[in-house]
């Protein structure tokens, strides 16, 4: 076990039901504790049990459903101390003029519900002890590329809107703040022939595109979910308004 630097707090993470938002709410547990993770996807109440850790299963567009579960878990438990707003899709390929219906399920999705996860969040986190807001952002909302202007557009967004609810929460005393990584392949979403794909088009093998950074390293969910629980710890209790970057160094944000 990690050391407790979370006892007794309480902790919401959306998306959870794996890569990033799993590894994050059991890094949390691990780290003192309780969790309850929201996902859409049915199988995060079976992915995250165990002893302070809780899988449910809620469309976070759905206002009611996530303010319900976001009161009952205060009720429950006594407090709310730390959320992570993780939950949010990806679909490359899709150009400006031809966005369609995906650029208002990228908004409602990634920046929409965001919103919304905090509104509904903050009247405890302003009780909470030493409360936390930590948003997944992207390295996207720096150094887009073509094919995701909807994905990126959101990224932006919700860096712009931890920037304001930093401003406005800080006189009491709950930080927010902003984690950009760049792909995480340990995750569903990239199966063996996606990677395969991407890196052809780079011209490179999967291992040289898993790792084109400028350290050569592989960014991880469970290296993400280390640096969520430690912003949210006590080594950043001084941090608000903070946009970190987890992605090996990259040349064009830099």
């Amino acid at each position: 076990m990690s050391e407790q630097i979370h006892a007794n707090k309480i902790a919401i993470v959306t998306g959870a039901c794996g890569g990033i938002g799993r590894a994050t709410a059991e890094r949390l547990r691990n780290d003192g504790a309780t969790v309850v993770g929201l996902d859409i996807n049915p199988d995060v109440v079976t992915n995250l049990t165990g002893e302070r850790l809780t899988g449910v299963v809620c469309d976070i567009t759905d206002d009611a459903a996530m303010k319900k579960i976001i009161d009952e878990t205060a009720a429950k438990y006594g407090s709310l101390d730390i959320i992570v707003a993780n939950a949010g899709i990806f679909k490359s390929g899709e150009y400006i003029d031809a966005l369609e219906d995906s650029w208002d399920l990228h908004l409602k999705i990634n920046l929409t519900a965001t919103q919304r996860f905090l509104k509904f969040s903050i009247p405890y986190l302003k009780e909470g002890t030493d409360a936390s807001i930590i948003i997944i952002g992207s390295r996207n909302y720096a150094a887009p590329g073509p094919g995701a202007s909807a994905y990126s557009v959101t990224k932006a967004g919700v860096t712009q809107l931890a920037r304001v609810a930093a401003l406005e929460l800080a006189p009491f005393g709950v930080r927010v703040n902003v984690l950009h990584p760049d792909a995480v392949f340990d995750t569903e979403i990239w199966s063996d022939e996606a990677l395969e794909k991407s890196a052809k088009r780079y011209n490179m093998t999967v291992q040289e595109y898993k790792t084109k950074n400028l350290l050569s390293t592989e960014i991880t969910s469970p290296g993400v979910a280390a640096l969520v629980s430690t912003v949210a710890g006590p080594v950043f209790s001084a941090t608000t308004g903070a946009q970190i970057p987890i992605d090996g160094g990259n040349d064009r944000v830099i």
